[in-house]
This record gives structure tokens, sequence and C-alpha cells, in this order.
């Protein structure tokens, strides 16, 4: 028998190991437990979108769609964007459909990003960021938000920026967090990428669920147009985590860069579900306001029952994501609280240290996900009235 070799994974990956998304989905089907964890909801999507990939599927929209994305939903995206931003975005030429976010996030490095080219990362961080980095050869900076405020701190972020700075990733409303940055933080941001000549690459796949203050997109700000790559996607809006459609917005150079990595990565996403997202995105305004009470009725359920356990919560402005300081429950760090808490209160949660690059500056949070129903929530502080002793 040949000996398999000890390590057979890139080096540019060993550090990453196994996403904590993974390891505590695990831990919490092995315990039973409520899970308040990975961010997917506990309930379906709209029965229109489904019927319109359903009836794509039936007519025969099954083959490969183009590169770019079936015409219908580019010309909806770029609707939207338009609608949104004020700025005109040809769905020919400025946008991209891709399968999610995370596709056109890795997409987005390694067809922009060259070997030895410095990025901003804003942290805590989606675990793909760094990993992402790394696949591009590409070298971190690293800027922290810090409780209880996660603001931009403009000494930070300006000494995060160099001469070897490629570009700047950017997240609102952010995630895990919660903060919708304001226009003020986002022109700070503007103007140290016209500075240095880098580019933004923004991941706005929560720009639906504000609930405080209001959403702004770093490409509508005076001069950022050109250089920005705007991300989103359709599952957290929608509830259709798993159909893993979503797209990129921008001017034609940075179209170009991430379609050259998309066309060898995916190439395509489903057919039949980008006609499905097309439908979505024709939704009536009502449903976005629906979508916003209900939201917001499930975190300040949330919120409120976390603060008569002993909490201290931050209170998110938008995603579907709660932080809280888990220290006054006498666990050395947020790993440790996480494993008590699936094992033996009966709830899943996110240790968000995995979430920093030096992981002693997330060890006090712990994540909640509100994308549940209420009466999953509720169970879930029920059995978490047991930390209170």
């Amino acid at each position: 028998m040949t000996q398999q070799p000890e390590q057979a994974t890139a080096r540019r990956l060993q550090a990453f190991g196994q996403t904590i998304f993974t390891e505590m989905s695990r831990l919490a089907i092995a315990h039973g437990a409520v899970n308040l964890g990975q961010g997917f909801p506990n309930f379906d999507g709209p029965d229109f979108i489904k019927d319109a990939a359903l009836n794509a599927m039936q007519s025969g929209k099954n083959q490969y769609a183009p590169l770019s994305g079936v015409s219908s939903l580019r010309r909806a995206i770029a609707e939207r964007f338009t609608s949104r931003t004020g700025l005109e975005v040809d769905p020919d030429d400025h946008v991209t459909v891709t399968s999610g976010c995370t596709e056109a996030l890795a997409s987005s490095f390694l067809g922009l990003i060259n070997p030895g080219e410095e990025v901003v990362i804003v942290e805590p961080f989606y675990d793909s960021y760094p990993a992402d980095v790394a696949l591009a050869g590409a070298v971190p900076r690293f800027v922290t938000l810090r409780p209880p405020k996660f603001e931009l701190e403009e000494a930070a972020l300006r000494a995060a920026f160099g001469p070897k700075t490629r570009a700047v990733l950017i997240n609102t409303p952010h995630n895990p967090t919660g903060r919708v940055f304001s226009r003020k933080e986002l022109e700070l941001v503007a103007s140290l990428c016209k500075e240095h000549d880098a580019i933004a690459i923004t991941d706005e796949v929560y720009e639906d669920l504000v609930f405080d203050g209001s959403h702004v997109s770093l490409a509508e700000l005076d001069g950022m147009w050109d250089r920005t790559l705007t991300l989103s996607s359709l599952g957290k809006t929608f509830s259709l985590t798993g159909w893993k459609v979503g797209w990129a917005v921008g001017p034609l150079p940075l179209t170009q860069g991430i379609r050259a990595a998309h066309q060898f990565i995916t190439f395509a996403t489903a057919t039949p579900l980008q006609h499905g997202a097309a439908a979505a995105l024709q939704a009536p305004v009502s449903f976005y306001e629906e979508l916003i009470d209900a939201y917001r009725r499930r975190r300040d359920l949330l919120i409120d029952g976390l603060r008569a356990v002993g909490f201290d919560v931050y209170t998110p402005e938008g995603t579907y994501f709660v932080l809280a300081d888990h220290t006054r429950f006498g666990f050395s760090n947020d790993v440790a609280f996480a494993r008590h808490m699936v094992t033996e209160i009966g709830v899943a949660v996110i240790p968000p240290s995995a979430f920093y690059h030096r992981r002693a500056d997330g060890q006090s949070l712990i994540r909640f996900a509100f994308c549940k129903d209420e009466e999953t929530i509720e169970q879930a502080l029920e059995k978490m009235s047991k930390l209170r002793s």
C-alpha cells in the first residue's frame, strides 16, 4: 500500500483548516441543540420565486447559462442597482452572475489582486476573506472594529493603507457586528482609496436587512464607481441560501477581472435558479417592508431574552446576527463558552474569535443568529435560562 503524504493541503490553505461553521453545526446535530449558530433560515423562501425556477426547468431552460448570467437576471440586477444608487448600469458590461457571493469574492480576488499586493480587511471578518487573500497570494492588513460601537476608526484605517495597497474589502451591513457603516465612514474609505489608487470590493449581501440608519453603497460616493466592485446575493434577503446565486456590479475593467477568474471556477450558475432570481428581484416594496418587520421582531425577541439571561448585548443595526459579551458567565474564552452552550445548554452558537487575526480580540464575544422562526428563538431562550444559575 502506498504511504499517504502527511499533509496534502496546499500551504496557502493549511492555516485555515475546517470552518467554525462546520464544527458547530456538527456539534449541534450530535447534541440535538437548537441552532442559533450558522446563518441560514429555518424557514423557506417565497413560493413565487421557486415557481419561477420550476417553470424554467419545465420549459427547457436547463443548459449552460452565459458566463455573465442569463439576460433577464442581469437586467433585473442592473435596474435594482440603478434604482438604489442612481448609477447607470449596463447589464452586459457591468453585471456578472456568480455562484453565491462567496464565489464572487474568490473570483474578485483571483481576477483582480496580484501576488504580494496588500488588501485591507475589516475585522471581525467573514471567514472566507483571509482565505481569498491567501489564494491570491496577497498580504492582508487588518482594521479591527471594537465594542461597544464597532466603528471604523480613522487612525487605524489610515495606518492599514500604504504603497502596496491594491484593495480594501468592506462588508456593510457588517457580519457579525451588525454595523451599518455611515456615509461619513464610507467617505473616509473612499478618500483613502483615491489617495492610494486602490480598488474597493464591497460585500453587501445584507443590504435589505437594515433596522437602524440606512444602507449606503460605496460605489455611489463621488469618484468611487470607477474603482468599486459591489457584490451581493439572493440568499439572505429571500431566504434561499442553498441556491447560491450571487452577483457582482462594477465598471468594465473590474468586470473583466472578475470574469477572467469566474469563467474557470464555475463558468456559470444554475440556469433555472437564475430565472427564479430574476423573478425575486421584481418583488414589490411590500415584500421588503414585511421582511424588515419580521426580522425586527425576531431581533428584539432575542435581544430582550439574552439580556434577561444576563448577557451584555450589542444591538445590531442590520444583518440577522447579534453579538453579546459572555464573560460574566465565567468562561475563559468564546470557544469554551460555545462548547458549553451546545453540549450542556442545548443551544448552538458561533465563537467569533475565528473572525479575528488575533483571536484574543474576539474571545469575550459570542454570536447568535436570529434568522429563525420565533418559536425556535423562544425555545433557545428557554434553554438558556439555565445560565442564570
